[in-house]
């Protein structure tokens, strides 16, 4: 497990990456690079999504035991994308950032898009979806405290984010089918997607309402018994 060593470096990465570097490249590859180039913007962003994790990292070891149970809430994240209709996939993302830190949300998130879509398609869609759950697991961790202790903070955190999922994956629809981003599109693509959303929201309201206590208490009692 690399640990990065550099203090003030550390703290530049953990802020940098989720908020300016990583967006960058996902806006920025859907802009510039042939929709066939499309995994190398994916790869880049799966790079610094690990990167962003190691930048977390404080001690070796605890670093080892917070990427093998971040390892473990992706996978679930990506056997949960098989159920029909709802998945619990954003609901695992904001637990995992809530118990094991928001570096660990962004990389679940990150990689759960990019390895799931080996199966159900990877396109120039992916990197988006790396950002947009990503994100969510980065400000769930931000998050942490307030929502660990409100159970309304977090349904209503649930809410939003499938709100804001939707409309990030719109930021990439209006790119790819029109090749420039401009607001009465996008604000249309919005209003045709406001069925989806709503789902969005729902399950991410139903989920979180039962894996709230059960993933919670077990994942806390994991983070205090490991130190991670």
């Amino acid at each position: 497990m690399i640990v990065i060593a550099n203090e003030p470096l550390r703290r530049v990465l953990q802020w940098l990456l989720p908020l300016l570097l990583i967006p960058a490249v996902v806006v920025g590859g859907a802009h510039f690079f042939p929709e066939s180039r499309h995994l190398f913007v994916s790869f880049a962003a799966a790079a610094l999504s690990v990167l962003l994790f190691l930048a977390g990292i404080e001690r070796k070891k605890t670093g080892t035991r917070r990427m093998v149970l971040t390892a473990v809430m992706t996978a679930l994240c990506i056997a949960s994308r098989f159920l029909p209709l709802c998945q619990p996939v954003t609901a695992i993302i904001i637990l995992t950032a809530l118990y094991l830190g928001r570096e660990a949300g962004f990389l679940t998130g990150a990689m759960a898009a990019l390895l799931s879509n080996f199966y159900f398609g990877q396109g120039p869609w992916t990197a988006f979806q790396m950002l947009a759950w990503g994100m969510t697991g980065w400000i769930a961790g931000l998050l942490a405290d307030p929502l660990k202790r409100s159970k309304v903070l977090l349904l209503l955190f649930g809410i939003l984010s499938g709100i804001g999922y939707s409309m990030l994956m719109d930021v990439w629809t209006v790119l790819q089918y029109s090749g420039n981003f401009t607001l009465p599109l996008y604000a249309a693509k919005l209003m045709t997607a406001i069925p989806y959303t709503l789902l969005y929201a729902l399950s991410n309201f139903l989920f979180l309402l039962w894996m709230r206590k059960p993933f919670g208490e077990k994942l806390e009692r994991i983070r205090v018994r490991y130190g991670v």
